[in-house]
């Protein structure tokens, strides 16, 4: 008969004890990391439902002007681009 004090059943057990302890550690940190993603997750959404895009928070007269400017630039630039070729 075989005995329960079997060197390799020892090495078994203690090796299978590691490893239960190693996933009951690993699912501990999952549970951690799964509560610190939704805590950012929220504070994310707290952020971004104060944010405001540039847009909307100009008026169209405002953003008329603004795009008139940008499109000054542009011409500037090219003119600029054109003038070095």
């Amino acid at each position: 008969m075989l005995s329960n004090k079997n060197p390799y059943q020892e090495q078994f057990h203690e090796l299978l004890d590691e490893i239960r302890e190693e996933v009951q550690s690993l699912n501990d940190e999952i549970k951690e990391l799964k509560k610190e993603n939704s805590d950012l997750r929220s504070k994310l959404k707290e952020i971004q439902d104060g944010q405001t895009d540039i847009y909307s928070a100009i008026s169209e007269s405002e953003r008329l002007s603004l795009r008139h400017q940008v499109l000054g630039l542009i011409s500037k630039i090219d003119n600029h681009l054109e003038d070095n070729q």
